[in-house]
């Protein structure tokens, strides 16, 4: 609001409601429900028209080829779906009831009454979908969707946006609440002008009703008395009552506009009641037309905030509420002082119209009542006269009322579409195409707690990685011969070479291969290094010493039969119980013999000792199969014997933790002279072993004029594709 000085009385009263409206109210008040119900009931929005296609579906808002008038709604609190199957551009079906129905025929379902009328000749599509929804729902829907932000920050220029699935309709709608909310400013206002004409009307009729009552009696007593010319009084006397009796007459009439504002004020029920009187109703007081300009303001607002559907025990409305008591009381005691002021006055000029009037004894008695009549006439006169001028100054302000807001630019519905964001999607695919498998990869990764690269290895625990062996294919557990030129086989010949460096070309030795649990592949990674060793010209014999789970002579094809526990209680000689694998020059085999009750205390027999001297005796090589080194103690006794020891870590089997106990051994010399083979490592057809082949056995293309290549079995998909291709080219030949 503007405060400069310079407005006169009759300015405020005729633009009481000009001001300067809060924007966050006005926001509210377009955001509010009731008044977006006056949009979807003007519009019709209640219905929501939808076709069917083949990939979605859209919303035909006026530009659809018919429409649905509804006659009687069952439930107007519930919402419903109407749904349109047409047979052909006439006729149709209503929710899949077989009744057929035409334009223009009323139908009755469990909804209501309806009937469809057609608008326009365009194409009708096979399937519609029509829903219903209360008139509040819709508001609400709408209104939720409403985007209302300053235009430019410290101005009161609002930007007002919509989404929605079909870009006219948000631009009708927004149109029309903006319609909307400058009726319901101008509606607010004349409220206010409306019930000040209906309280100076109620003051008209009560003062004319009193004005016609004193002047009948003033002319009655003038008829009565025949007094219509009367004799001139005393100029003095009678100039100085009429100014007094002016002043006195001005004052009553302020005395009783101060009492009609403080009976209004002190009566509870106007209590938050928009006050009505004006502030300048013949007071000529700046101070009292200050503070009713102000309790005018803070009631608007008030209701303001109730019609916006904000709760009366909200802060703001209970601020508002607190700051028109105030002025309430401000007013009466601002009121207090005026009477007083004009008791005082009247009292003042009474006093010296009765010293006139006692010069004035003389006079006829009829004509000292005329005059007090006639004094009561002037008086009533004068109020009703100002009353009017009041009404009409009211009446030319409610006609010039103007909406508290003006339209700088309507809405429009934009031709380009806001969502999907087709860049958006598609940088967005970019990154989860790069950035997701990243992720499953990592996550992953931290997840596995088990051996799948040599790195996993090599960063734990510096032991020399003896080689790897990766996976066979072969339903033989001994791959290795004269012949075999297969990549296993030739991971078995780089290990051989290896192993001259861990035992310094020593010419015979003791091998210990051992893991840390079961399943990691001893017994085929010793049967195959026996193989490689014996095709080297070493006289080499294995030892099945894992006595507890033998596996070595079952995997070569050959009978049980005496061993080892035979010989350590006495009951075999050794040369009884070696015996020669087949089909492998120089290689020979010890088996386990019968399972004993004891096996840890059986290997501490002194018997052991005289079967290994006897051995490094008559052959080069010789290897022991024991059992795995982490579950059981067979290892540890029997590594005294040994030159060296192949601690098998097998991939994707192995835990990471296992890793730590290989390095123990290796720190603390439990074990002599530990390496490391990376059994099982597995091979993507193409490019070799994940992550390993140190050497670069199979990387690169074209390494199958080194290696005889196994093929991996086919797995049941690739069997269904293979059958099928075969029934496609079985399929072509007959027709053919």
């Amino acid at each position: 609001n503007d405060q400069s000085g310079g407005r006169n009385d009759k300015f405020e009263d005729m633009f009481v409601n000009s001001r300067s409206s809060n924007i966050q109210s006005e926001i509210e008040v377009l955001r509010s429900r009731p008044l977006m119900e006056r949009v979807v009931n003007k519009l019709g929005l209640q219905f929501s028209y939808e076709v069917k296609g083949k990939i979605k579906t859209l919303n035909i808002y006026k530009q659809g080829p018919f429409l649905v008038e509804a006659f009687e709604i069952t439930d107007s609190f519930r919402v419903f779906l109407l749904k349109l199957k047409f047979l052909n551009d006439t006729q149709f079906r209503v929710n899949d009831d077989k009744t057929v129905l035409t334009f223009g025929q009323l139908f009755k379902n469990a909804n209501g009454v309806f009937r469809v009328n057609r608008i326009r000749m365009s194409g009708i599509s096979k399937e519609y979908n029509i829903k219903w929804q209360p008139s509040s729902s819709a508001a609400g829907m709408f209104a939720g969707s409403l985007q209302i932000i300053p235009k430019t920050s410290g101005t009161g220029i609002l930007s007002i946006s919509m989404q929605t699935t079909n870009a006219q309709m948000g631009a009708d709608v927004i149109n029309k609440l903006m319609e909307e909310y400058g009726d319901y400013s101008i509606e607010q206002k004349n409220k206010t002008y409306d019930q000040i004409l209906a309280f100076i009307a109620s003051q008209l009729q009560v003062y004319g009703h009193a004005l016609d009552s004193v002047q009948r009696k003033l002319t009655d007593y003038e008829v009565t008395y025949n007094i219509f010319d009367p004799e001139v009084q005393s100029g003095n006397f009678i100039t100085n009552m009429g100014e007094g009796d002016k002043v006195i007459i001005e004052q009553r009439t302020k005395m009783d506009m101060a009492d009609m504002i403080d009976t209004y004020l002190k009566d509870k029920n106007n209590d938050f009641v928009r006050l009505l009187v004006p502030s300048a109703f013949g007071i000529e007081d700046l101070t009292l037309n200050t503070l009713v300009a102000a309790y005018n303001k803070a009631q608007l607002d008030r209701q303001q905030l109730l019609e916006a559907a904000i709760p009366v025990d909200n802060p703001q409305v209970v601020q508002a509420t607190a700051q028109i008591e105030q002025l309430r009381i401000s007013i009466r005691e601002n009121l207090a002082n005026l009477k007083s002021t004009y008791s005082y006055n009247i009292n003042q000029f009474t006093s010296r119209n009765s010293k006139n009037e006692s010069q004035l004894r003389s006079m006829p008695a009829r004509l000292r009542e005329r005059e007090v009549i006639k004094r009561q006439v002037d008086a009533l006169q004068a109020l009703y006269k100002f009353l009017q001028e009041q009404k009409e100054a009211t009446s030319i302000s409610r006609a010039s009322t103007i909406s508290n807001s003006s339209i700088i630019d309507k809405s429009y519905a934009t031709t380009i579409p806001v969502k999907p964001n087709k860049r958006a999607i598609r940088i967005l695919a970019v990154l989860l195409g790069l950035g997701l498998p990243a992720l499953i990869i990592f996550i992953g990764e931290i997840l596995n707690d088990k051996v799948t690269t040599r790195f996993d290895i090599e960063k734990i625990t510096p032991v020399p990685i003896l080689g790897e062996i990766g996976h066979s294919y072969s339903n033989k557990s001994m791959i290795v011969n004269r012949t075999t030129r297969s990549m296993v086989a030739e991971q078995f010949r780089i290990i051989r070479s290896n192993l001259q460096y861990i035992l310094n070309k020593q010419e015979k030795s003791v091998i210990l291969v051992t893991s840390s649990f079961s399943g990691e592949g001893k017994s085929f990674v010793t049967t195959n290094m026996g193989s490689v060793l014996a095709l080297a010209g070493k006289k080499t014999i294995i030892l099945e010493f894992d006595i507890r789970k033998p596996k070595i002579l079952s995997g070569l094809n050959m009978s049980k039969g005496q061993g080892i526990t035979n010989f350590l209680v006495g009951k075999a000689t050794i040369e009884e119980l070696i015996r020669p694998v087949e089909g492998s020059e120089n290689l020979f085999v010890i088996g386990c013999g019968p399972v004993p009750p004891n096996p840890a205390e059986l290997l501490l027999d002194q018997k052991v000792e005289e079967l290994f001297a006897w051995l490094r005796k008559n052959y080069d090589m010789i290897l022991v199969d024991t059992a795995p080194v982490g579950m059981v103690s067979d290892a540890m006794t029997l590594s005294k014997f040994a030159d060296s020891t192949m601690y098998l870590v097998r991939q994707g089997h192995t835990f990471k933790k296992q890793v730590v106990l290989i390095d123990e051994f290796y720190r603390e010399n439990k074990l002599p002279k530990v390496s490391i083979i990376i059994n099982d490592v597995k091979m993507k057809p193409g490019y070799g072993y994940y992550g390993y082949g140190r050497y670069g056995y199979g990387y690169g293309y074209g390494y199958g004029s080194y290696y005889e290549e196994e093929v991996p079995p086919k797995s049941l998909f690739e069997k269904i594709l293979t059958w099928l291709d075969v029934t496609r080219l079985f399929t072509r030949a007959r027709k053919k």
